[in-house]
């Protein structure tokens, strides 16, 4: 899958057998005790990615951010960082730079001093490091704030400065470990776009650490689904979300309704499954269909549920059921719909009326449906 970049070319060095990744685990493992936090991992990372890991607290990630930087040392396998094995390498002689969430600015200094910190301890001549806080102020537009001291100035500004400081030496990899989560809803959104902005301007590769999988799939050309220690996926954030390759990939991103029965029979690539007593069977398709008597899981988005009070005549698939419950998100409203079956269907739909005005409401009878290629057939 192609991602487009600021310039409206393509980006999916991925995609290409002769590219070679700026980073490769090659079966790491990483063990505390008796507890193994990274199993067995396998991952290319190519240079100019924004490549982020997502997961839940205590599945790996943030392990294998700090193998990356150098903080823990893999208990096996190794870690190559453009060919080289970094694994004997300090932190300090990689390569490589990390950006805490706590910011970790220091209070006595101004914005431009904090940004110069690390650079007057680098080889870099003293005569460039003004230039190069120049620099970094204009790419993070803070310019105006140069002499102010991290108090003076706002949450998502303090993210800004350790942002510019942490690129300041012009790292290979740049790693980012929650660095939005000290920030609110809005001003955190407004931050992703103007994270990308920058990654993309500077050609640094980023590696973020994340438990928000819209932040994960706002800001990243991939992203890496974690779940025990291993990567249960790795994709674009469109096939993450369209194809998930497991029921925990499509329990795990977004909102999806996952109906559990049994393939009934197979034509080609379209598949019927039955289940529930009484119900028609789903209608699907599968690339690779899955054997007739196989347990399976149809996963749907809400989004490409249809709500109507009649029965659409053409709908590959239309169930019948009530509105047992209404959540009202502005933009959009989410219909909780028990079926007969007692199975409960979300169903989401564009607030295009004002609220009094809608047309549906609690207890009516609605049909639910979509077409045959609307959902995914699951049997992991």
């Amino acid at each position: 899958m192609m991602q487009q970049t600021a310039t409206g070319g393509s980006f999916s060095p991925w995609d290409d057998p002769n590219e070679e990744p700026l980073i490769r685990f090659e079966q790491v493992t990483k063990r505390f005790g008796a507890f193994t936090a990274v199993d067995r991992l396998d991952v290319e990372i190519f240079k100019g990615e924004f490549f982020a890991l997502l997961g839940p607290s205590g599945c790996g990630k943030t392990t294998l951010m700090r193998m990356l930087a150098g903080f823990e040392k893999p208990t096996e396998g190794r870690i190559l960082l453009d060919g080289r094995d970094i694994g004997p390498v300090p932190p300090n002689r990689r390569a490589v730079n990390m950006m805490f969430q706590s910011y970790a600015l220091f209070p006595h200094l101004t914005v431009a001093e904090n940004i110069a910190f690390g650079l007057k301890r680098s080889d870099m001549p003293k005569a460039d490091i003004p230039a190069r806080v120049n620099e970094m102020l204009n790419l993070v537009q803070l310019r105006d704030f140069a002499g102010r001291k991290p108090h003076q100035i706002s949450g998502g500004q303090r993210q800004r400065v350790a942002l510019a400081r942490s690129l300041a030496k012009a790292p290979k990899l740049l790693l980012l470990d929650e660095p939005l989560g000290a920030l609110d809803k809005k001003l955190r959104q407004q931050t992703q776009f103007e994270l990308v902005d920058i990654q993309e301007k500077t050609g640094t590769t980023f590696v973020i650490v994340t438990h928000d999988q819209e932040e994960a799939m706002t800001v990243a050309s991939r992203v890496a689904v974690m779940d025990h220690g291993r990567l249960v996926q790795v994709d674009t954030p469109d096939r993450i979300y369209e194809t998930p390759n497991s029921v925990y990939v499509a329990d795990f991103i977004g909102d999806v309704n996952l109906i559990e029965g049994n393939v009934a029979s197979v034509d080609g690539e379209r598949i019927e499954i039955s289940w529930a007593e009484g119900q028609s069977p789903i209608i699907g398709c599968s690339a690779s269909p899955p054997a007739a008597g196989t347990r399976c899981s149809f996963a749907i988005r809400p989004e490409k549920v249809a709500i109507s009070a009649e029965r659409p005549p053409d709908a590959a698939n239309a169930i019948r059921g009530h509105i047992h419950d209404i959540a009202y998100l502005g933009n959009i409203s989410t219909y909780h719909v028990r079926l007969a079956s007692g199975h409960i269907v979300k169903a989401q739909a564009a607030n295009s009326r004002r609220v009094g005005r809608r047309d549906f409401t609690w207890e009516d009878a609605v049909w639910l449906s979509w077409t045959e290629t609307a959902g995914i057939v699951l049997t992991g």
